[in-house]
């Protein structure tokens, strides 16, 4: 299967990116198809038998919009998506102004021509100005977008717009056999109307997207390397793995490594929010497009491409700009049927307006009176026609298909702002509904960096040794209770001995052969069910590090236990005040860990925990999660960071990946905090609530607007020219509130972002 990817500028809502959508649908061998509005862009997955590009193109193109770029996954584009988007809202602009000049002299001599002298020539004049508006550079593109779509048996909403526009004009010719009205000013308004209307709509959307292209504009366009013993600077993209980059006081981190050499603070506020700078040294790891603040570094190049964390996260946002949100699936089904509704109420109203106009009529005597537009002594076939265009350029849903791709663009920029990046739109609108989150401990409610505090070896057993054993195993895992112990014995300066036959046993312990024993290091369960001997000597010692909150490992050699070792791990300083908020918010806080229950509950007891599931297995979360569920009815969301958490991530009914965790549980989760701090679980969620209240918003208005508009329309009190620009006005208000997100929703106190 391979994937193809269309760039298509006109697809500018979901109501266009449902016709993309349907279109596509019909050709053989597409396995999959991900339309993401915010980036005009169509993504095909096809197989063997499937179209190829000249087909995929060539269909867009019948349902009404034009293709600026074709490529598969592995291919090149000529241009930039952001050069794409330029190009075309300078294509836009210009059609506008093309437009602009000539109607705007049509009306400066349709005033005095209808309310003073009747001007020579008149409607000569303004057939030829209005022409190029309806025909040419104004209204040519739309003409054809609507022509196509009509032949593939699809309704998009050009197609309103000619059917509003070219009847008009050319009735209005009619003017030079029969004495009568010209409706020609009308056309050429109609159109230019719509046209500021698409440009406003790409300006309003390219500044609600800015967090997406500030982020790829913010890393560094090359680098300096050093090969064979010499500097030499080269571009970013020409970077491979293992590359040593030197990089200078005041330079840009050119893309994702580790520090060999030298030691500095470091910007990360673009990945972190954090204003101060963080202290790096050798064997850090650093992030692209940081800022070195001070010291010489000398960098490996660790990731590259698509694989740095600013490419992670502007893929992440992406996805977020084009995910959808299942309340978006009714209003796309509502302007799927939209189109030919409208069209069939237009000619209701032109048929019933020329059959019944005396019975119709008292309506624009009652219009009359508050309307200066209404003329209730108009001719029945005049009233038809008004009524049917009126119809038509009203009931455009420009704004109910912008509702929830602009809602999403500004939330998910806000979000990028602030380390909270939500991809998937479903998680937008459950996080209102969420009654209980639960909280994995190491790493997201504490550091997840603990630290050996306590040794206390058997008898005939020293301290020093049964650390060293200890230290030896460790050293072969990668859990933050192994790295404490080994991180001991190194400032010990121990000799540790190599480990054979190391063995993992999940969240319960491991075990390998040290110096010919066998050793088993893990909690009391697993040891007691082992056969270990003389557990019950340093019971009572255990129980009582635990009541301290602190985790106790046992170790055993040749089953013969030789001590234990307890570690501590220090609370994140903003975990209490997060959870208080959380508590405000009416959630209940659960807390799920590998960890022993007594020293679970000390942890939960310090930050205000509700429910504590200890000494948990990974494969158990699941469970425990999906009984949570149960118990308080599919609302769970569940807040993790490392790979035994990505199974209950994804069984949550949000998942949310602390953004210093492992890759798969980022990938696993709905959002990713970049900061990896709890106070940004309830960021995230007041965002997300903002933004499913905004898209909410945008689709009652819209809904409203065009219930209430399209009576009116039909009944002869609305006039074309009026209804084109309430048409526009609506889709502009729609973004304009989308846009109000980032005035009303403000940040936690406290945060330094």
């Amino acid at each position: 299967m391979s994937q193809i990817e269309l760039i298509v500028p006109g697809m500018g809502s979901n109501h266009c990116g449902g016709i993309v959508r349907e279109t596509l649908q019909r050709l053989k061998g597409i396995e999959a198809i991900e339309i993401n509005i915010a980036r005009h862009q169509v993504l095909v997955s096809v197989d063997a038998q499937g179209p190829d590009q000249k087909a995929l193109r060539e269909a867009v193109e019948g349902a009404g919009y034009d293709v600026a770029s074709v490529k598969a996954e592995d291919e090149e584009s000529e241009q930039s998506g952001e050069e794409i988007e330029a190009s075309y809202l300078s294509q836009a602009k210009k059609r506008l102004w093309i437009a602009a000049i000539p109607t705007t002299l049509i009306m400066l001599l349709m005033l005095p021509h209808m309310f003073w002298q009747p001007l020579p020539g008149y409607l000569l004049i303004i057939a030829l100005l209005a022409f190029p508006v309806v025909f040419l550079y104004g209204g040519a593109a739309t003409h054809k977008a609507s022509w196509r779509s009509l032949k593939n048996g699809t309704f998009n909403m050009d197609v309103l717009i000619s059917m509003g526009s070219l009847p008009p004009y050319l009735l209005g010719l009619l003017g030079f056999i029969f004495p009568m009205t010209s409706f020609i000013e009308m056309a050429a308004t109609i159109v230019t109307f719509h046209l500021l209307g698409r440009y406003l709509e790409a300006l309003a959307k390219g500044r609600a997207s800015q967090a997406i292209k500030k982020l790829m504009t913010l890393g560094a366009k090359t680098a300096r390397i050093e090969r064979d013993g010499k500097e030499e600077e080269v571009s970013v993209k020409e970077l491979q793995l293992g590359d040593i980059m030197l990089v200078r006081p005041g330079d840009k981190v050119p893309t994702d490594g580790e520090i060999v050499d030298g030691e500095s603070h470091l910007d990360e506020s673009l990945a972190t929010g954090e204003s101060l700078p963080v202290y790096k040294a050798t064997g850090d790891s650093v992030i692209g497009a940081t800022l070195n603040k001070e010291g010489r570094l000398k960098v490996k190049v660790t990731r590259i491409g698509g694989d740095t964390f600013l490419s992670q996260v502007v893929k992440l946002i992406d996805q977020a700009q084009g995910a959808r949100v299942p309340i978006q699936e009714f209003a796309d089904r509502m302007t799927g049927r939209f189109v030919p509704l409208v069209i069939l109420v237009a000619l209701f109203s032109l048929v019933s307006w020329w059959l019944f106009a005396d019975s119709l009529r008292p309506i624009l005597f009652w219009g009359e009176g508050f309307l200066p537009w209404v003329n209730a002594e108009t001719t029945a076939p005049l009233l038809g026609l008004l009524a049917a265009i009126a119809v038509l350029v009203i009931a455009c849903p420009c704004a109910l298909g912008l509702a929830t791709p602009t809602a999403l663009m500004v939330g998910s920029g806000i979000g990028a702002e602030r380390g909270i990046l939500i991809r998937s739109g479903e998680a937008i609108q459950t996080f209102k509904d969420i009654k209980v989150i639960v909280l994995d401990k190491t790493g997201t409610i504490t550091r997840g960096e603990p630290e050996l505090t306590a040794i206390q070896a058997a008898q005939g057993v020293s301290e020093d040794r049964l650390l060293q054993l200890a230290a030896s195993v460790e050293k072969a895992s990668e859990h933050p209770i192994a790295r404490a112990i080994v991180a001991a014995a190194e400032n010990k300066e121990m000799q540790l001995a190599e480990v054979q036959s190391f063995q993992s046993t999940g969240a319960r312990g491991v075990a390998g052969d040290v110096e010919g024993q066998k050793i088993l290091i893990g909690n009391y369960r697993l040891l007691e069910e082992a056969g270990v001997q003389g557990l019950p000597d340093l019971q009572e010692a255990m129980q009582q590090l635990e009541a301290q909150g602190r985790t106790v490992i046992l170790l055993a050699a040749d089953n013969q236990l030789q001590g234990l070792l307890a570690v501590a791990d220090t609370l994140k300083e903003e975990s209490t005040a997060a959870i208080r908020e959380m508590h405000q918010m009416g959630l209940r806080v659960v807390m799920l860990t590998g960890d022993n229950q007594r020293a679970a509950q000390a942890v939960a007891d310090e930050v205000g925990i509700d429910e504590v599931y200890a000494e948990v297995l990974p494969e158990d979360k699941v469970t425990a999660v999906r009984e949570l569920q149960e118990k308080y009815g599919q609302v769970v969301a569940m807040v993790g960071d490392g790979i035994n958490d990505a199974p209950a991530l994804t069984q949550a009914n949000v998942g949310i990946a602390i953004g210093a965790g492992a890759d798969v549980a980022i990938e696993a989760a709905d959002v990713t905090l970049v900061k990896g701090e709890l106070t940004g679980v309830v960021e995230a969620m007041k965002l997300s609530k903002a933004t499913f209240g905004k898209i909410v918003q945008n689709l009652v208005w819209a809904s409203a607007y065009n219930l209430a508009a399209i009576p009116i329309a039909a009944l002869g009190l609305l006039h074309p020219m009026i209804g084109v620009v309430a048409m526009t006005a609506s889709s502009l208000s729609v973004i304009g509130n989308s846009m109000l997100l980032k005035r009303s929703f403000k940040p936690l106190v406290g945060r330094s972002s």
